[in-house]
């Protein structure tokens, strides 16, 4: 790192380490809840969230001298959180975390399983995402009439912060939800303390039925909703790293880490702009130490695991899961665009929408997974005899 690291570059950093947590972390710990982790395991899928994002953040912007964001992915959590429990539990979960990481790393190293994936025609792809985050985005409108003062002002601040300070509404909203849990009842701070997070092994259990619920939608929507938008971001600021290294490092430490129960990592989409644009600072070399600072920022917040894992996991669902809804309404709405966009394909794109909202579960597979299948198919229905363009 630069001999002399400039206050504004520090800032800057530790702004991209709190919207990313602020924004989403909590979607991160209900998701692993949903899919069978205790608090202890959830600690520890934290921790090495905490390594994850820092070491990487920091060895790739290092190496390639340029701002390289590292985030979870958010609306892979919320695939989690459609999905719940499956017949092996949380050990098959992460087992579906460790193929989901060598897959990513695989579309690095084999250049035609990258281009399958591309292939996957982007409206089907917007769709199923958008209707895999349609449930949460409902949450905050459903449970208005259980909890009509805390809700609506949680919803009020971020509708404010949207029109004037777009990038803190998430946070924002995040924060007073917290706020509001700490006056609930007894109060979710009740019985909280300080601990050191600690590490859980958890033996991965390999099955057919994970792999499709979980492990090949969750590649799918980390490629089509994190890897390649976040990718797009850096290069719209000027930035071109190579794009397959990025995604073997994240794939090779995601599938390394997921035994300690860590879904999977991904380059940001969101917090890249921050340390990849204006707000970084004039030097554009200098860019790379905004992002590095981003991650040491993640190590640091890896130390207080246990006391966000316990408030999340002890309070309300319904103040938390409101502000989490709203943090995922933009992503929504890019999604329902992506899948509208092209007039030819907007029915197989709602069909894919409709599937995956509605929570479809056959054999054991979740609505995700056939959402794909029906979509694709009809797709390639549609366009049967179809003079081509």
């Amino acid at each position: 790192m630069s001999k002399l690291v400039h206050p504004h570059e520090i800032l800057t950093g530790l702004l991209v380490t709190l919207v990313g947590y602020a924004s989403s972390g909590a979607i991160v710990i209900r998701g692993l809840s949903a899919v069978g982790a205790n608090e202890g395991e959830i600690v520890s899928a934290m921790v090495g969230l905490a390594i994850a994002l820092g070491v990487l953040g920091i060895g790739l912007s290092r190496w390639t001298r340029m701002p390289i964001s590292i985030a979870w992915s958010t609306p892979g959590m919320v695939l989690l959180a459609t999905v719940g429990v499956g017949s092996g539990g949380f050990p098959a979960a992460v087992g579906a975390f460790v193929t989901t990481g060598l897959l990513v790393a695989a579309s690095g190293l084999f250049e035609p399983l990258g281009r399958l994936v591309g292939a996957i025609p982007k409206p089907i792809a917007a769709g199923m995402l958008a209707g895999v985050l349609l449930k949460f985005c409902l949450l905050p409108f459903v449970a208005i009439a259980a909890r009509p003062v805390e809700i609506a002002a949680i919803v009020g601040v971020w509708v404010v912060l949207m029109r004037f300070a777009r990038l803190w509404a998430a946070p924002a909203a995040a924060a007073l939800a917290l706020l509001f849990m700490g006056f609930d009842g007894e109060g979710a701070f009740a019985g909280l303390s300080f601990s050191w997070p600690s590490v859980v092994w958890v033996m991965p259990r390999f099955d057919l039925e994970t792999t499709i619920s979980i492990a090949l939608p969750l590649f799918l929507v980390t490629m089509a909703s994190q890897n390649i938008p976040g990718w797009a971001v850096i290069g719209a600021n000027g930035y071109h790293p190579p794009f397959r290294p990025l995604l073997v490092a994240t794939g090779a430490v995601s599938a390394a880490l997921a035994p300690i129960g860590m879904p999977v990592v991904n380059l940001a989409a969101i917090t890249a702009a921050l340390a990849a644009g204006e707000e970084a600072g004039p030097d554009r070399s200098r860019r790379w130490i905004v992002a590095a600072i981003g991650g040491l920022g993640h190590m640091a917040l890896g130390v207080v695991a246990t006391v966000a894992v316990g408030l999340v996991m002890r309070s309300s669902p319904q103040l938390i899961e409101a502000a989490a809804g709203l943090a995922l309404v933009g992503a929504f709405g890019g999604s329902m665009k992506a899948a509208l966009d092209v007039e030819a394909d907007r029915i197989p794109a709602l069909v894919t929408f409709l599937v995956a909202a509605s929570g479809l579960s056959f054999v054991g597979i979740g609505s995700a997974f056939w959402a794909l299948v029906v979509g694709i198919a009809v797709h390639v229905l549609a366009r049967v005899g179809r003079p081509s363009a």
